[in-house]
């Protein structure tokens, strides 16, 4: 156990500390939802929910949208 946590979309590999998912599920999210979750500002929290609660639904990584 490397103590790292588990990346929440594959639940298989370990993320970096400070990224919201590991590499290989960061690479198959769509551009504009990689772009919207990098944006910092007061609406980063609400970008960074909504993509756990996808997750939490079972949505593909590939079809996962995040509002601006």
């Amino acid at each position: 156990m490397t103590g790292l946590p588990l990346c929440p979309g594959c639940r298989t590999r370990t993320r970096r500390p400070g990224a919201y998912l590991c590499s290989p599920c960061w690479g198959a999210l769509s551009p504009a939802a990689r772009g919207r979750l990098s944006e910092r500002g007061p609406r980063a929290l609400a970008r960074l929910r909504a993509l756990h609660a996808a997750l939490v639904d079972g949505v593909a990584l590939g079809q996962i949208r995040i509002r601006p």
